[in-house]
């Protein structure tokens, strides 16, 4: 396999993927395209027919979106979702929310693993979107914390959608507190993340739009 990505200091969505990839224990080759540069589109189009990453390839099947791609190697491995089927749901139910919502926080406080930001303002909106994250995270704890300390027991996909909030969290100073604060404490310590803040942590390139200046 091989998984096309692009920079680890700044793509959460790449994040999503590998994390799923790695948590497979399937061997794959990875493959980091510089995000913003002249030649991305094009290079990233040779892999991606969305001319997005990430992107996995398997025997020349491309598959593109983090999601699909979790989906894609649940196949292979299902405990990478919760076994009970309501549980399943519901962590699909919240993933897909992850994918598809929180756009005020995506945009006004964007993934830069690097920086430090704990003055930055929070508009109304990130702070209705980091209440609701919260309010995910405390009901999925409440309900499923005998089983283990992630967000359905086990660490599985939900756990991987929510990975680059949790980054987003400690770069610009989000303190959550109780069972959300526990579970962010929890993530940020989980040996698949810190390989990959390890890896963004040694990337030497830097995209202005990503490096929000404080107030």
């Amino acid at each position: 396999m091989q998984l096309i990505i692009g920079n680890k200091n700044y793509s959460s969505w790449s994040l999503r993927g590998w994390l799923a990839v790695k948590a497979s224990g399937l061997p794959f080759e990875e493959i980091v395209i510089p995000l913003r540069q002249d030649d991305t589109k094009a290079r990233i189009l040779a892999f991606s027919p969305s001319g997005k990453v990430p992107c996995l390839i398997e025997h020349g099947l491309a598959i593109w979106d983090s999601l699909a791609i979790a989906e894609y190697l649940a196949e292979v491995m299902p405990s990478l979702w919760p076994q009970d089927a309501s549980a399943r749901a519901l962590a699909r139910s919240v993933s897909a929310e992850m994918h598809s919502g929180f756009q005020s926080l995506r945009s006004q406080m964007p993934m830069n693993i690097r920086g430090r930001y704990p003055d930055h303002p929070v508009s109304p909106e990130v702070a209705q979107d980091i209440q609701r994250i919260e309010a995910i995270w405390n009901e999925c704890r409440n309900h499923f914390s005998s089983g283990g300390r992630y967000l359905f027991g086990a660490y599985s996909i939900a756990d991987m959608m929510f990975a680059p909030v949790c980054l987003r969290f400690e770069t610009y100073g989000v303190k959550l507190t109780g069972l959300a604060g526990d579970y962010l404490q929890t993530m940020l310590a989980h040996p698949d993340l810190l390989e990959w803040i390890a890896a963004a942590l040694a990337e030497t390139d830097r995209i202005v739009d990503y490096e929000p200046k404080q107030p």
